[in-house]
């Protein structure tokens, strides 16, 4: 049981860890750790010292009282005496010292906080302390900034010896009010939890106010060499480059792509300094994890053009690859495997960077880490050289045991992880059912429809649901060009590129053929035929640029080879459908690229199709009343069920996923059984 006073303790540290993490010049990203030492009673009702600390795997901006670890104090201090330890003995050390067993992980820097004999300890990554230390000019320039109120320690990687030596050096220094790292950071503490949240605070406006002074003095990198290219201009270009780029990069796996044209991006990739700046290696640790030791810098000038570029993404990249792979097999001393070989972040002149990951998410975590490593560069060469770590030091953090195995504890990626699915009509019963069933199954989701409120509603669901960016929604009338393309363009700009598209956007009409208006014959052909003609020819170029192939699903309907009582314009364009998904199958084949058909019938649950006039027509070609349509179309059916629209989002990932690599140009009904419409 916890006393009183501790859960006020683990209360403060939360509220504190929450207010430096949400200042990302202050936290990166899963960086960071925050520590309080406290009293409490353990299971016997025992009084005992007891730390607790951030744990492993969690963000400070995000903390909850679940991401800390309790551990006894009075068995963590004794590590102290000991002159070495390794990272495997220290993890499992810990482990017998967690006060809960089901407490989170300890985090591999848990003694920094241990043996630092203060209440309360931050341990951040600001932007400005970051500079500081990974600048040829930083000890000189701290002692100027502090002097002997901080205490200066070499590059160790965290762990035991580097916490060590951390604690040796403020016992040394009783004076010091910080401790700063060598390419990595800063260590702060307090009496109390506020104290040591102001101290963190000042510490680093101090540093902040110093290197703006500095930076002042002279142009950021060397001065502006190439300007930005105009807003329309960059998203012209992105949309023609971000599909050939993600074709390349996703050699091995997938990835979604994150196109990022803020100043700060156009800035720094545009700049005299950007070619051999961006080269020098990663800020810190933290930024390596997820940036990779260097970006892709294009040298590439708009006068090159369009193909120009594409000419120097290419070979860039592939040389990237290479490199990463030489880099590898000249330092691997373990049973790992290599990771992904490609660029983290990608930076062109006069267009801003782009990010990759296994998800929007971490594509975006990349873009906002190399943003921050971006204000380091800025502050670290008002002072000095930017200096980095070594290609050893680099390797043995990307590839530290103690990271790779937290990859072990994600869970294993879902069937369309890194697949990115369009889908028309997407806010309606069947697309959405769809766009929920491929989200499932770890897809990322454009929904468009012509509601396009709905969409983005949907859309923010789903990404509720799935993690941020899992989700988009846009606005698409189909049976115009301009915004077929627009909406193609802003699915590319989102995640790069289209894995999976389905063509499920629709309306209905019935009449008997004498009756049919031109107009009603036109408005079917319009978005029936018309509509699934332009939208799968955007997608199609989509996928043909990235050249990874890609699955095109068709939602047409029973009636396409059905003759259906007084539905001529619709069955009519319906089997207008069929037909240009198998001439679609063929022309796809080439480039990968499956094209197949669903086929339902009377999916009514969801539908706006079914909450029309089409439902008072239908009825009365059948001669029954309107109520009584849902259970007409069950009795006819073989299997005398309803089908449901997400009966039809099933078939849709059937024809998305692996499981249907080798089948193109078929035809699958999901309507229960209804003998008229076996295909044939």
């Amino acid at each position: 049981m916890i006393v009183t006073h501790e859960v006020s303790v683990l209360q403060e540290l939360v509220d504190r860890s929450r207010r430096l993490g949400a200042d990302r010049s202050i936290c990166n990203w899963g960086g960071g750790n925050t520590s309080a030492k406290t009293t409490m009673h353990d299971h016997m009702g025992r009084e005992i010292r007891v730390l607790w600390v951030k744990g492993s795997g969690s963000d400070l901006a995000e903390a909850t009282e679940k991401s800390f670890t309790a551990l006894r104090l009075d068995e963590v201090i004794p590590l102290m005496e000991r002159e070495t330890m390794t990272d495997e003995e220290m993890v499992d050390y810990l482990a017998h010292c967690m006060v809960d067993a089901k407490h989170p992980r300890s985090s591999i820097e848990t003694l920094l906080h241990a043996f630092l004999p203060f209440a309360h300890v931050d341990h951040t990554h600001p932007d400005a302390i970051i500079a500081l230390c990974t600048s040829t000019g930083g000890r000189e320039a701290a002692r100027e900034i502090f002097g002997d109120r901080a205490v200066w320690v070499p590059y160790l990687r965290p762990g035991f010896a580097l916490s060590k030596l951390v604690a040796e050096a403020v016992k040394a220094n009783p004076q010091c009010e910080c401790v700063l790292m060598e390419k990595h950071g800063l260590i702060t503490w307090g009496d109390t939890s506020e104290a040591c949240y102001a101290n963190t605070l000042r510490i680093i406006r101090e540093a902040q106010a110093y290197l703006a002074d500095k930076a002042r003095k002279q142009p950021s990198f060397g001065g502006e060499r190439l300007a930005p290219l105009d807003p329309d201009a960059r998203r012209r270009i992105a949309v023609e480059v971000l599909p050939f780029i993600r074709g390349l990069v996703t050699e091995r796996q997938g990835a979604i792509l994150s196109f990022d044209d803020s100043p700060e991006f156009l800035e720094f990739a545009g700049s005299h300094e950007a070619p051999k700046l961006s080269q020098v290696g990663a800020a810190c640790p933290d930024h390596l994890v997820h940036t990779k030791r260097r970006p892709l810098f294009v040298d590439w000038s708009p006068s090159e053009g369009l193909e120009g570029l594409k000419t120097k993404l290419k070979d860039g990249l592939l040389a990237y690859r290479d490199d990463y792979v030489a880099y590898y097999e000249r330092n691997v001393d373990l049973d790992v495997p290599m990771h992904d070989p490609f660029p983290r972040i990608i930076l062109i002149p006069g267009l801003g960077a782009i990010g990759t990951g296994k998800s929007k998410k971490m594509a975006n975590i990349a873009l906002d880490l190399y943003r921050r490593a971006i204000e380091v560069m800025r502050g670290a060469t008002a002072i000095g050289d930017f200096v980095s770590l070594n290609e050893k030091e680099s390797f043995d953090v990307e590839y530290w045991p103690l990271e790779l195995y937290k990859l072990t504890l994600a869970p294993p990626e879902k069937e369309l992880s890194r697949k990115v699915a369009y889908i028309t009509g997407g806010a309606g019963g069947i697309g959405s059912a769809t766009a929920r069933r491929l989200a499932d199954e770890g897809a990322h989701v454009v929904i468009a429809d012509l509601a396009a409120d709905a969409a983005r509603r949907l859309a923010e669901e789903i990404s509720a649901d799935h993690g941020p960016g899992t989700a988009v929604g846009v606005a698409l009338d189909v049976t115009r060009e301009d915004a077929v393309v627009r909406s193609m363009e802003e699915a590319v700009l989102a995640y790069g590129g289209i894995d999976l598209f389905v063509s499920n956007a629709g309306l209905a009409s019935s009449a008997p053929l004498i009756e049919t208006t031109l107009e009603e014959w036109n408005k079917n052909v319009a978005v029936l035929g018309t509509g699934y003609f332009l939208t799968s020819r955007e997608a199609f170029r989509v996928m043909a640029a990235q050249g990874r192939g890609g699955a095109m699903v068709f939602v047409t309907s029973k009636n396409a080879v059905y003759a259906g009582k007084d539905a001529s314009a619709y069955s009519a364009a319906k089997a207008m459908e069929n037909h240009l998904a198998r001439c679609l199958a063929v022309e796809g084949g080439p480039h990968g690229i499956r094209v197949n058909i669903v086929m339902p019938d009377a999916v009514m649950q969801g539908s706006n199709i079914w909450n029309s006039a089409w439902r008072e027509e239908r009825a009365r070609a059948y001669g029954i009343a309107p109520e009584e349509l849902e259970d007409y179309y069950r009795r006819r059916t073989l299997l005398g069920v309803n089908i449901l629209p997400e009966d039809i989002a099933e078939a849709i990932l059937f024809f998305c996923s692996p499981r249907s690599a080798k089948t193109t140009g078929c035809m699958l009904t999901v309507d229960g059984g209804v003998a008229a419409a076996f295909p044939r």
